[in-house]
C-alpha cells in the first residue's frame, strides 16, 4: 500500500500543473469566452484564444496541426497519469475508509448524475 500512496503522490504532483491548465482552459470554453462573435460584439482576449488552442487542438499556435510533438506525448502521459492516479486514489478510498459505503456513493453519483443530465438534455 506504502507504494500505491507514493505513486499516487508522484503522479498527482507531476500532471497537476497540467490538469489545472486544462480544467481553467476548459471552464471558459464552457462559455465560448475564446471565440469572438461573429458580428464582433464580443472580441475574445488574445491570451485565452491562444490558451484554447493549446487545450483543443493539443498543440502550441506555432506548430502544425497533425503532427506528433513532445506538447502531444506529455498530454497523453497526462492522461494515462490521471487515469492511473484516479484508480490508485480510488483503490487508497477503500483501503482507508472506516465507511467506504461513502466512497461507494460518490463513485455512483459520479457515474449516474451526468448520465442523468445526458439523458434529460438530449
Amino acid at each position: 500500500m506504502r507504494f500505491l500512496r507514493k505513486l499516487h503522490l508522484y503522479l498527482g504532483c507531476l500532471f497537476a500543473p497540467m490538469l489545472i491548465f486544462f480544467a481553467v482552459t476548459g471552464s471558459w470554453q464552457l462559455f465560448n469566452w475564446h471565440e469572438s462573435t461573429r458580428d464582433r460584439t464580443y472580441i475574445a482576449p488574445p491570451a485565452l484564444a491562444a490558451l484554447s488552442d493549446i487545450h483543443k487542438n493539443a498543440h502550441l499556435p506555432q506548430t502544425r496541426g497533425r503532427n506528433p510533438t513532445p506538447l502531444r506525448y506529455f498530454m497523453l502521459a497526462g492522461a494515462a497519469g490521471l487515469v492511473i492516479s484516479s484508480v490508485v486514489g480510488v483503490i487508497m478510498a477503500y483501503r482507508f475508509s472506516r465507511r467506504p459505503l461513502v466512497a461507494t456513493i460518490c463513485l455512483l453519483a459520479g457515474v449516474i448524475v451526468p448520465g442523468v443530465m445526458r439523458w434529460v438534455y438530449r
